[in-house]
C-alpha cells in the first residue's frame, strides 16, 4: 500500500491541475519513457492503448511513467494500486485535478470533479434521487420506453439486422428525457439531446479551444443551452414542484442542515450525471449484447431465468415488465452483466492527481504528479482471472467473488467516488434484457467487430446484430 513520503509538512498541495507539475528531474527515478519530442507516446496510446499498457508493464513493471497528451503520467497497475487510489485513506489523491484537464471545460464541478468534504455533502444530498421511490418511477419509465423500442427493432421478426450501438445510444438518450428530466419525447427532448451529444463529443476533441466551426465550439454552445435550460427549470420546479424524475429530485435536494443546493451546482451535477450515465450505459449494454451474441448458450440461460421471474409473455405474446421488486432475483443476468463489465470496462482507466508525495511499489511519487490506474489491465490480469479473455459469468458466483481481491473488479470505481448511479445501470440493462431475450435470438450479423478502446469503448462497425423472433 501507499505510505506518505517524509517531510509532508514542507509541501504545499497544488490547488489547480495547471500548477505545481513536477519536472523531469523529479520523476527521473521512475522507470518509463517519454517517446517522441512534443507528442510523446500520444499516438501509441491512441492507436492501441491496451497494447501500449501491456508493453510498458512488461518492460518497466507495475509502476512506470509515460509521457502523452501533453505531460507525464505515473501509471499504478494492479488490484492493490486500485485499492490505494480509490479508497484514498490519506487523502493523497484529487479526483477533481485528475479529471479536470479532460472534463472541466464542459462538465465542471460535476460529482466526479469535486473532492473530500464538498463531494461528501453533495453526494449525500443527491443520493435522494436513487432512493426506492424514485427508482420505482425510473423502472416504470424504462419498461415503457424499452419495450416500445425493442419491439420496433425486430421488424417483421424474420431476422432483422440492426446496428446496435447507435440504436441503444439513441434509446438511452430518449429514456433520459423521461426518467432523468421528466419530459416527453419530442422536439424539446431532441434539442436537449443534441446539445448533450455535442458536449460529450467535445470533451474528447483534439482541439481544446472553442474556435469557430470546431467540435469544442459546438460543445461550449451546447453547454450554454443546457445551463440556461436547467437553471430555468430548477427555479420552476422549486416553485411549482416536480415529479419523480431524477432532475426534480436534484432540483429539490437538501443538505443535512435543510438548505437547498445552490442552483448552479444542481445544473452542473445534472449535466455531469447525464454524461456519465449515457456513455457508460451505452458502452456496457453494447459489450453485453456482443458477448451474448457470441455465446448463445448464455442467451438461453438468461432467457429461462427471466421467464421464471416475470412469468413469461402476456396474453398478447409480449414479454411482461420486469418489476422493480424483482430486479434482485436475476442472479445469472447480473453475473453476465458483471462479466461484460470486466471484459470491456466502460471506463478503461481512471486519472487522479497527487496532492502529497507518497511511496508505492518502491518509488517516491512527488506531489503534483498526475497518476492513474488502468482498470482494463486489472480486469484481464491473470493474477486474478483465469483465462481472462474467455467470457465466463460464473466468475461472479459469491464463492468466486469472496476468494478474489476486492479491487480486481472496479468498473464503477470505488471508495468515496463509487458511481452513484450504479444501481440505475443494473436496472436499465436488466430491463433491456428482459425485453430483448424473450423476443429474439441474437446473432452477430457481420462477424466480430473491432473495438475502439478509448476513451469510451465502442464497436467500430456499430455492432451489426441479427434479431430473429422466437
Amino acid at each position: 500500500m501507499a505510505t506518505l513520503a517524509p517531510h509532508q509538512s514542507a509541501e504545499t498541495a497544488p490547488s489547480h491541475w495547471q500548477e505545481g507539475n513536477p519536472g523531469d528531474d523529479a520523476l527521473a527515478h521512475i522507470p518509463g519513457e517519454g517517446g517522441w519530442p512534443i507528442v510523446g507516446n500520444t499516438f501509441k496510446m491512441l492507436a492501441d492503448p491496451h497494447g501500449q499498457t501491456r508493453r510498458m508493464v512488461e518492460k518497466y513493471g507495475r509502476v512506470y511513467k509515460n509521457k502523452a497528451f501533453g505531460g507525464w503520467n505515473v501509471a499504478l497497475i494492479g488490484a492493490e494500486a486500485n485499492e490505494m487510489l480509490l479508497m484514498n485513506r490519506d487523502k493523497i489523491f484529487s479526483s477533481e485535478q485528475g479529471w479536470g484537464p479532460i472534463l472541466d471545460k464542459l462538465f465542471p464541478r460535476g460529482l466526479m470533479l469535486i473532492d473530500f468534504d464538498h463531494h461528501r455533502a453533495d453526494r449525500r444530498a443527491l443520493s435522494i434521487a436513487f432512493k426506492p421511490g424514485p427508482m420505482r418511477h425510473y423502472a416504470d419509465a424504462l419498461n415503457r420506453g424499452i419495450a416500445k423500442r425493442v419491439e420496433e427493432w425486430g421488424g417483421d421478426g424474420s431476422g432483422a439486422e440492426m446496428l446496435f450501438y447507435p440504436s441503444i445510444k439513441e434509446l438511452t438518450l430518449d429514456l433520459a428525457a423521461d426518467s432523468f428530466i421528466g419530459i416527453p419525447w419530442g422536439p424539446e427532448a431532441d434539442r436537449i439531446n443534441t446539445a448533450f451529444v455535442d458536449m460529450v463529443q467535445a470533451s474528447v476533441a483534439p482541439v481544446r479551444k472553442p474556435l469557430p466551426f470546431t467540435q469544442m465550439k459546438r460543445g461550449v454552445d451546447g453547454r450554454a443551452f443546457l445551463v440556461d435550460y436547467f437553471t430555468r427549470e430548477t427555479h420552476r420546479r422549486r416553485t411549482e414542484g416536480g415529479g419523480q424524475d431524477m432532475f426534480s429530485q436534484f432540483a429539490t435536494a437538501e443538505y443535512d442542515d435543510g438548505s437547498l443546493m445552490p442552483v448552479d451546482e444542481v445544473v452542473d451535477h445534472m449535466n455531469f450525471l447525464m454524461m456519465a450515465a449515457h456513455d457508460t450505459i451505452t458502452s456496457s449494454a453494447t459489450s453485453l449484447l456482443w458477448l451474448l451474441a457470441k455465446h448463445p448458450e448464455w442467451q438461453d440461460r438468461l432467457r429461462d431465468e427471466i421467464a421464471a421471474v416475470t412469468g413469461g409473455s402476456d396474453a398478447s405474446g409480449r414479454p411482461r415488465d420486469l418489476e422493480y421488486d424483482d430486479l434482485g432475483k436475476l442472479d445469472l443476468t447480473e453475473m453476465a452483466f458483471k462479466e461484460a463489465l470486466r471484459f470491456v470496462p466502460p471506463v478503461p482507466s481512471m486519472p487522479r492527481r497527487a496532492l502529497k508525495s507518497f511511496e508505492y511499489g518502491g518509488y517516491r511519487i512527488p506531489a503534483g504528479a498526475h497518476v492513474g490506474i488502468n482498470i482494463h489491465y486489472t480486469h484481464h490480469d491473470e493474477e486474478h482471472w483465469e483465462d481472462p479473455y474467455t467470457f465466463d459469468p460464473m466468475r461472479f458466483t459469491p464463492e468466486q467473488v469472496k476468494a478474489r481481491h476486492k479491487y480486481a473488479w472496479v468498473p464503477f470505481g470505488g471508495g468515496a467516488h463509487m458511481c452513484l448511479g450504479l444501481h440505475f445501470a443494473y436496472m436499465q440493462v436488466k430491463i433491456l434484457l428482459a425485453q430483448m431475450l424473450p423476443r429474439y435470438r441474437i446473432e452477430l450479423a457481420a462477424g466480430d467487430p473491432e473495438w475502439q478502446a478509448w476513451p469510451i469503448p465502442k464497436p467500430m462497425d456499430g455492432l451489426k446484430l441479427k434479431l430473429t423472433a422466437i
